[in-house]
């Protein structure tokens, strides 16, 4: 007996459409001011390290925000809290067009730092009003957006940022895109009423888990710069360690914590945390030792292209981006078909063949273009894998939070190949050219290798199996068959 369809459920295609427009949107700004971090030091007549903090501003609003974002979620509903961060987006997005001032850029670069709350409050759209058969498909053409807004924001900067071009044209693309995730997401996203489960914000955890990701993110990012062994570097990463132990403690003793210990001691939601601190790693691995690498004149070095930043992100990256849009409903059935941690394995292994084969292979065009879209690929995969990972380890009230707490971790891996990758290019250079040698690149793309088969152990090995999946997802469309039975209209179970 067939089971008539519910409105939501019906509408689900359009739905997953707004939430991946509004997920691209966060990727997006957050490479979109990449490749003119230097126009932007000329054109404000700003310090160099000064304008890096146009980076950093975002890196840490997103690190406090997102959690905090996600129990609002859960507390007050989905809906207006992504509405909400949208509009704080584009308020950002406007402050960034129209000043002149760097330190108003950089309050410009936190308003869009809010943007990273829109991914964990997605998976937990998706998770009540997606039907099940379709939820991991659902969620890995959504979390794909990720790694292709990343590439799309280069592209764009690439384009619009041609000859004298102002820093600022990229932002109305920027500009135009969430306006458009926010108009879908007035039409699409569900009114629907929070369960009731979670009745309170908890803003003293917030408050001191949001203190200690400054205090780990601020010394990753800034280390280079300040150097790693000086007293702010080390003191900062031993207050951090202090002040999130501290967090740990004070949430044991809350009725309703932001991440209750039990959850982040959770094997799966650990294990899951790890993987995306490495595919975070992956990503910027990806992004930064290719360009830098294929933007090298290689008259002057022997390696490299000397491509320019359009050149490198249309020919090196674009490819990889339209791979992954292309393979990731593809990527949703297999996921649904073997089980999340074996597709987490399966897209691992890309990332170590193709890590390892620009390490090997990288004197033709043909070669890192190859080789750098199958990285890309391994990275769609955890991107897609990730949520379905998460979702088969918790409650549906915590898939939130979770998620906020995984976005996390993939931004503190992002943070952490940043640095490394800058330490690495600044530190082994050649004596001849002053720039970084051939090996600083190898040794960046076997990291992101050795990055990638840890996280294909952790597939195999770390994470429940298909058959739990498999059973949960057996008895919610057990659920909405039996609802469709025995009501006039079926309703979508959550």
């Amino acid at each position: 007996m067939s089971t008539p369809q519910s409105p939501q459920q019906k509408g689900h295609g359009l739905l997953v459409v707004g939430l991946a427009t509004a997920v691209m949107t966060l990727s997006l700004l957050q490479t979109l001011v990449v490749p003119v971090l230097s126009r932007i030091a000329e054109q404000l007549d700003a310090d160099l390290t000064a304008v890096a903090w146009v980076l950093t501003a975002n890196l840490l609003a997103a690190a406090v925000a997102t959690p905090v974002l996600g129990r609002l979620g859960d507390v007050y509903g989905r809906r207006p809290v992504m509405l909400g961060i949208l509009v704080v987006v584009l308020a950002g997005i406007l402050l960034a067009l129209f000043t002149s001032s760097l330190p108003l850029l950089i309050v410009a670069r936190v308003l869009q730092g809010t943007s990273y709350g829109l991914f964990p409050l997605s998976m937990g759209v998706l998770r009540d009003e997606v039907p099940p058969q379709k939820l991991t498909q659902s969620m890995a053409l959504v979390s794909a957006t990720l790694g292709v807004g990343g590439v799309v924001g280069l592209l764009v900067t690439g384009l619009l940022t041609q000859g004298d071009a102002s820093y600022r044209r990229p932002f109305w693309f920027g500009l135009a895109i969430t306006v458009i995730a926010l108009v879908i997401g007035w039409f699409t996203l569900p009114r629907t009423k929070p369960d009731g489960t979670n009745t309170s914000v908890d803003w003293v955890g917030g408050g001191i888990l949001g203190a200690g990701l400054v205090l780990l993110l601020l010394p990753i990012s800034q280390g280079e710069s300040w150097g790693w062994s000086s007293p702010a570097t080390i003191g900062l990463f031993v207050a951090a360690v202090v002040v999130l132990v501290s967090w740990v403690f004070v949430e044991g003793r809350i009725k309703q914590p932001l991440a209750s210990p039990k959850l982040l001691a959770n094997r799966g939601v650990a294990m899951t945390n790890v993987a995306g601190l490495l595919v975070g790693f992956g990503l910027f691995a990806s992004f930064l030792g290719i360009t830098s690498f294929v933007e090298t004149p290689g008259a002057l070095t022997g390696y490299g292209f000397g491509a320019d930043v359009l050149t490198a992100s249309a020919v090196y990256l674009l490819p990889g981006g339209v791979i992954g849009v292309i393979a990731a409903p593809f990527i949703g059935a297999f996921v649904h078909r073997v089980g999340a941690g074996r597709a987490l394995s399966t897209g691992a292994t890309f990332g170590v063949i193709g890590f390892a084969g620009m390490a090997l292979f990288h004197d033709h065009t043909w070669q890192m273009v190859l080789f750098g879209s199958v990285g890309q690929l391994a990275v769609t995969f955890g991107f897609a894998t990730l949520p379905a990972l998460l979702v088969q380890s918790v409650q549906p009230s915590e898939t939130g939070v979770a998620n906020s707490v995984n976005s996390i971790m993939r931004s503190v891996g992002s943070a952490l190949a940043s640095a490394l990758i800058t330490s690495l290019l600044t530190g082994m250079v050649s004596d001849t050219t002053g720039l970084p040698s051939e090996g600083a690149y190898v040794v960046v793309f076997v990291l992101g290798a050795i990055a990638f088969a840890v996280v294909a152990l952790i597939g195999l090995f770390g994470v429940r199996g298909h058959h739990a999946v498999a059973a949960q997802e057996e008895r919610e469309e057990a659920a909405v068959s039996m609802a469709g039975e025995f009501s006039p209209v079926s309703g979508l179970s959550s």
